[in-house]
């Protein structure tokens, strides 16, 4: 009974079979099929390794929300060189709260402003990048992926010590401010603490020292990582006039970066620039110096490293076969069709007469000899 009841069960799975076997002598091959095989066999193959390369991609996926953090400090990285004495210059920050903010983290450090050539040519390099990045927003994607393989931005020391003199003023370090709009100047005088306000002491420095040409070799907000290249990172501004005012209107944005490699709350930010010469009788009002204005703004970026998983590998796979499998298996089929209608049209290939004569000769000779064959078991013969 066993037996039985196993003997119907195998028979009904095969007929649920779906993929019923052809014997081999009833398949009938061709060059022109063998042809078309191997091409889709290799276009299976290209377009699978391509897959595969696909696959092993990663890309930035962006996402929006609102930013409801306004407890938080908001750090500022700054290295700016002035083209001034660090006694004749300051630095500090005002916010819209007309809190004035401390510049203790601020460093002063006398060096030359004109470069050597291999900095010139580290902040030449620099521009070229900032360039592509504005032409091709796609890059900053790849500075994303490769944070810590990148090197970090700042410019390289001189390769050994100059005996020109000390014309210059680095101002570099990090202030914490609160994450509302503010002001940081870098002008005349060192900055003092007033209760009515903010002020500079520049009536001990003479008018014709002011010069505020200047190179901002690093600016940015948030957590400093190595390889990201910020909008001013390597501007530099050379002027003559004395009455020079530079302006940098900047919007900042939070933004969580969430890659494989790293994971880090920093800030993205965009900038306008405007220079104007300080110029009363003109109407032209204002005070010499640096001034970059920031201000944050109420949305927040979360950008997280995406990658495609194995399950859509697999399937995208599997369409590729399937799909090159049955679309040349009918176009085969399509080719042969429209030249057999031709050949049969124009009497052409085997639809010449002399052809289907010779055919038919030998399925006439095929069938005497399958008439007048010797039989395989001969007969008894009569008793």
């Amino acid at each position: 009974m066993r037996r039985l009841s196993r003997k119907k069960a195998l028979s009904l799975v095969k007929e649920l079979d779906a993929f019923p076997k052809v014997s081999e002598s009833y398949v009938e091959t061709s060059a022109s099929g063998g042809t078309v095989s191997l091409l889709a066999f290799s276009a299976m193959a290209l377009l699978a390794v391509l897959e595969f390369f696909v696959y092993r991609e990663t890309w930035m996926k962006y996402e929006y929300s609102v930013d409801k953090d306004f407890s938080s400090k908001l750090r500022i990285n700054i290295d700016i060189t002035v083209a001034m004495k660090c006694q004749h210059v300051g630095a500090d920050i005002l916010d819209l709260a007309e809190t004035m903010i401390t510049s203790n983290g601020l460093q002063y450090e006398p060096v030359i402003f004109e470069l050597t050539p291999q900095q010139r040519l580290w902040q030449r390099t620099l521009l070229l990048i900032q360039n592509r990045l504005r032409e091709e927003h796609a890059l900053q994607e790849v500075l994303y992926k490769t944070l810590l393989k990148g090197a970090p931005t700042a410019l390289p020391p001189r390769e050994d010590a100059s005996m020109e003199p000390l014309n210059a003023c680095r101002i570099h370090g990090h202030v914490y401010v609160n994450k509302v709009a503010g002001n940081l100047h870098i002008t005349v005088g060192k900055p003092i603490h007033h209760p009515q306000g903010h002020a500079h002491i520049a009536a001990f420095v003479s008018h014709e020292t002011y010069n505020f040409s200047h190179r901002i070799d690093h600016l940015s907000f948030g957590e400093e990582l190595p390889g990201v290249i910020n909008p001013l990172d390597g501007t530099e501004k050379i002027t003559y006039n004395n009455n020079q005012m530079f302006q940098y209107f900047i919007t900042v944005v939070p933004t969580k970066l969430n890659t494989y490699k790293i994971s880090a709350d920093t800030h993205q930010f965009s900038v306008t620039e405007r220079e104007r010469v300080i110029n009363h009788a003109a109407g032209s009002h204002g005070v010499s110096g640096i001034f970059v204005k920031y201000d944050t703004s109420s949305l927040m970026v979360t950008v997280s490293e995406q990658h495609m998983p194995l399950w859509q590998f697999l399937v995208r796979l599997c369409g590729i076969i399937g799909g090159i499998f049955s679309t040349t298996g009918m176009l085969h089929g399509l080719v042969g069709f429209c030249f057999d209608v031709i050949c049969c049209r124009f009497k052409l290939g085997l639809y010449r007469p002399g052809e289907v004569l010779n055919q038919d000769a030998q399925l006439h000779q095929m069938n005497n000899l399958n008439h007048h064959h010797t039989p395989l078991l001969a007969d008894n013969p009569p008793r």
